[in-house]
């Protein structure tokens, strides 16, 4: 059976889970990414492979082939969405996809300057049904972006404070993508989801102290601080909408819990404890 369920970015932290969740419930999937090759090897020949750019129209005929429902992200390199993430979509929908999830953020509908929120924009006025997750920050991050950190220097490096943040795992995200794609009565719904604590990131840093057995410092650099930092390995735009989203972050803006993630689910969500536990491996020496 060709698929019917397209997952973008299927080797991110998300689109793998994702993946996988709809892979659990034996749904057929094509995953797509840049280089299909990988797509392959790490999720076998179970799930259909496919390469997708959104800045090569070439790509978008095999990509949407018989289609009805997409999880939409976007590539944090990308900023500029008229011109480099439209007509992706719009191919989508002309040839026949009725429903897109989109990896939001929390807050996003007082954040317009943010590219997501124009992309949840094109979408709502583009007829289609949707749903967007509206997700706070990911647990994830911790292993990726700011892993070298933890890692190497023992220290956490994040200009927010002692505000606190409703840390979500990924793969709570990737559960809840699969059930919006697979059953019906997700439509037109956005979702704010977040974990089931609030923590700033001096409890995080005790956590993983205990967790790694060593000791892990909290480092709560100024804005401009961190902004050099982050310019010195990154491109400008990413380092900007990064500073920014902390700067949100320092007001109090990612502090809220709420309870749509075990509404949903019928389970709390991961706790960092958990998380921080499972991924132990990232930050050994």
């Amino acid at each position: 059976m060709e698929p019917e369920i397209l997952v973008m970015g299927a080797m991110g932290n998300v689109g793998t889970e994702v993946v996988h969740c709809l892979a659990r419930k034996n749904i057929p999937i094509r995953a797509a990414d840049l280089f299909p090759e990988k797509v392959r090897e790490r999720f076998g020949p179970g799930v259909e492979a496919v390469r997708f750019d959104f800045s090569d129209p070439a790509t978008f005929a095999d990509t949407f082939r018989g289609i009805r429902k997409v999880f939409v992200l976007r590539p944090p390199q990308i900023s500029n969405i008229k011109r480099d993430i439209v007509p992706a979509l719009e191919a989508a929908k002309a040839v026949g996809v009725k429903h897109m999830v989109f990896l939001s953020l929390i807050g996003i509908e007082n954040n317009k300057v943010v590219p997501h929120y124009k992309v949840e924009q094109w979408i709502r006025s583009s007829g289609l049904d949707y749903t967007f997750l509206r997700c706070s920050f990911f647990m994830q991050n911790l292993n990726t972006t700011h892993l070298a950190e933890i890692r190497d220097l023992d220290e956490i490096y994040i200009p927010v404070g002692d505000a606190k943040t409703s840390f979500l795992d990924v793969r709570d995200i990737g559960a809840v993508a699969a059930l919006a794609l697979s059953s019906p009565g997700h439509e037109k719904k956005a979702y704010d989801l977040t974990g089931s604590e609030a923590l700033d990131y001096y409890q995080v840093a005790e956590i993983f102290t205990r967790v790694l057995g060593r000791k892990i410092t909290y480092k709560n650099p100024s804005s401009m601080e961190f902004f050099r930092r982050q310019q010195k390995h990154n491109k400008l735009m990413f380092a900007l909408v990064t500073t920014w989203l902390y700067g949100n972050t320092r007001k109090g803006m990612a502090e809220t819990v709420t309870g749509e993630v075990k509404q949903l689910l019928g389970r709390d969500p991961i706790l960092m404890q958990n998380y921080i536990d499972d991924y132990r491996s990232c930050w050994l020496k």
